[in-house]
């Protein structure tokens, strides 16, 4: 469904009732969309979940305004609270990605009330350092640029080839040509947006918070992704009570290179930390 969300399309995808069964929010990584979160749907649907997978500012089918404000975290998080009232949805579970995963913790920083759990996938709570952070941010203004001015063929086929994602370089073909085709939907300026207002140099870090947070929370991390199996481990030390897990053989889109491990780690945790989940329907997490 598309919402009008203070004047931008927001596309909306909704998979079961969620006032009948506990919901889940899932927001995707940069360049991303709801579409990614397809094939984790039926897994999330037999832990007794209904979905709400929401594409973000300047990805999938939601706008992408021209004004740069509207891409900040505080901006994305009035916007994601807009979309819950309208869709009359209260405490959630979440799930994010990467950059998805950064708007989810201000999220549940912002608006406790909202957040009944999470789970951060590969996911940073920000540059602690400010003259690296706004060195990130230079680089990243300047990689927007770019986007902007060669196009998405480009960014694809240089995304692709980015030394973070070169564990997805092993995936199927047909897993491969399908993620090209959905970041080719991406547009140029929406992505170059969305960087320059959501990326890492441009917020602040958010580590010298997570104390604060007392929901139900778990860290995942693929093992072969090291500077993030370092940061998930840091962050789970950080917050009271959470758990991590490293995925063997993963890199950094657990979801994508190690789907059923993913799903299973998920189950296993909400089990285990009796978070509401339909236990019949999951298998254990080895």
């Amino acid at each position: 469904m598309i919402l009008n969300v203070r004047d931008v399309p927001y596309h909306v995808a909704i998979d079961g009732d969620p006032a009948r069964a506990p919901a889940i929010v899932l927001l995707h990584g940069f360049s991303g969309s709801s579409e990614d979160w397809i094939p984790l749907t039926p897994r999330l649907r037999d832990a007794g979940r209904s979905v709400i997978a929401v594409d973000l500012m300047g990805h999938g089918k939601t706008g992408a305004p021209a004004d740069p404000l509207r891409y900040t975290m505080a901006e994305t998080v009035r916007d994601l609270e807009t979309i819950l009232g309208a869709l009359g949805s209260e405490r959630l579970d979440w799930l994010g990605y990467s950059m998805g995963g950064r708007v989810t913790l201000h999220m549940a920083l912002a608006h406790p009330e909202r957040v009944r759990s999470l789970v951060l996938e590969s996911t940073s709570p920000g540059i602690e350092d400010v003259h690296a952070r706004a060195r990130r941010r230079e680089a990243d203004d300047a990689f927007a640029d770019r986007i902007e001015e060669r196009g998405i063929a480009w960014f694809v086929e240089y995304w692709s080839t980015l030394p973070l994602f070169e564990t997805q370089w092993e995936l199927p073909p047909a897993t491969l040509a399908a993620l090209r085709s959905r970041r080719m939907e991406c547009l140029p300026a929406g992505l170059a947006r969305s960087l320059r207002g959501m990326g890492q140099g441009a917020h602040d870090y958010l580590g010298s918070r997570l104390g604060s947070l007392r929901c139900d929370v778990l860290l995942i991390a693929g093992g072969r992704d090291l500077k993030y199996v370092d940061v998930a481990r840091r962050t789970a030390g950080a917050i009271p009570g959470s758990a991590c897990v490293i995925v063997p053989g993963a890199g950094h889109a657990v979801h994508l290179e190690a789907p059923e491990v993913f799903a299973d780690a998920i189950a296993a945790h909400w089990i285990a930390s009796s978070v509401p989940t339909a236990e019949a329907s999951s298998r254990p997490y080895e």
